[in-house]
């Protein structure tokens, strides 16, 4: 059996367990963590069951099915197998191009369809600009019937079934952020399905099941004082692990619109764009950022909720509801020192719970959060 690397992190009652070999977080009880700490020494089965029937005083037999079930959870870290696509021939035409600038840097990206252009353009509309002679990055986007392949200045960066396709959209963002900022892939921590906001000293992300008010809060915000920093897709380094600025649109779903029409009234008339796979219906607003080079220390995660006729709570959670919350949803990087950094980064993060449905309160909450004044 293949010993896969293993890392620990004692969270509350219990200990989070990343696996390298599929760069995997698992939450388990401490004597599993014994277990598999013990497994990863190489220590022999039959020792493996003897500390455990004398640490839990259980016959040796119960012992023993324990210990394989235990055992399956290294059986199967290995056995990840990642599928590449066949790329699509490179047509001969590119429908649409488009120009962009994020700060000093000018990218320009063509897609062979209005399809491709769909799953990128209206993002980033908000930062488009006129053709220039000379760009700095030349990304080309193109598909059939079956996949859709991604370039960067002639070099094939992958290729993903149209049913993966948002595989594609964030791989695009992620090349898309290292170009802004400079970093390869290996510099950053990881990236969050999550909205940020800062106060130009600290950041705060906020995260919860689509539905529950980020992008809307992160709107309210941002006419309150606040500094958009991401939407939906938040990168943090991992060097001073630090969020960093992200310049798409904020998406606006149709039932936030009574809301946010008095305050951007340009979402009157702004397009409307219908994502099937995901079944919802957005406007996009751009954000009040002017500087996307900005990054900052993160303050506190924040699972924020806007529930209709609700008193306003504001709550610390427990590092593990947080943990399991926040992780299926996040690109964390594979590589063992920045996995490391990363547990120690989210041990030491306040993590709050809250809900809201008077906008005023909840924006003078945020405020507290980051004044430490709760």
């Amino acid at each position: 059996m293949k010993i896969t690397t293993l890392l620990f992190k004692d969270i509350d009652t219990k200990i989070i367990v990343w696996f390298q070999d599929n760069n995997q977080y698992i939450v388990v009880e401490k004597i599993v963590a014994n277990i598999l700490q013990l497994f990863s020494e190489k220590k022999s089965f039959t020792k493996i069951v003897d500390f455990l029937t004398k640490k839990i005083n259980i016959p040796k037999k119960e012992g023993t099915l324990f210990i394989k079930d235990i055992e399956k959870l290294l059986n199967t870290s290995d056995k990840t197998v990642i599928t590449k696509s066949k790329a699509v021939p490179l047509p001969t035409y590119f429908e649409t191009k488009k120009y962009y600038k994020i700060n000093d840097v000018t990218f320009l990206v063509e897609f062979s369809s209005e399809y491709e252009e769909s799953l990128v353009h209206p993002k980033f509309a908000h930062l488009e600009i006129k053709s220039v002679q000379n760009t700095d990055y030349h990304y080309q986007v193109f598909s059939d019937d079956k996949a859709i392949s991604f370039l960067i200045d002639g070099s094939e960066i992958g290729t993903w079934t149209l049913k993966e396709v948002h595989f594609f959209q964030g791989k695009f963002s992620m090349q898309l952020v290292q170009h802004i900022h400079q970093k390869e892939e290996k510099e950053w921590l990881g990236v969050f399905h999550a909205s940020a906001i800062s106060n130009g000293k600290n950041s705060m992300l906020f995260l919860g099941d689509s539905g529950n008010g980020k992008s809307t809060s992160l709107a309210l915000l941002q006419a309150n004082g606040f500094t958009c920093l991401a939407d939906d897709f938040v990168p943090m380094d991992a060097k001073k692990q630090e969020i960093y600025s992200f310049p798409s649109a904020i998406s606006i779903k149709r039932n936030s619109l009574e809301t946010l029409l008095p305050i951007y009234p340009e979402l009157q008339t702004s397009s409307e764009y219908h994502f099937k796979r995901l079944n919802k219906i957005v406007r996009y607003l751009p954000p009040n950022n002017t500087d996307y080079t900005r990054h900052l220390p993160c303050k506190a995660l924040v699972f924020i909720k806007y529930k209709k006729d609700s008193i306003l709570q504001i709550k610390k959670i427990d590092k593990l509801s947080a943990f399991e919350q926040l992780v299926p949803d996040s690109w964390l990087s594979p590589l063992k020192e920045n996995a490391h950094t990363f547990l120690d980064w989210f041990a030491n993060l306040p993590c709050y719970q809250l809900t809201y449905s008077d906008n005023q309160k909840m924006t003078t909450t945020v405020h507290k959060i980051f004044t430490d004044d709760l």
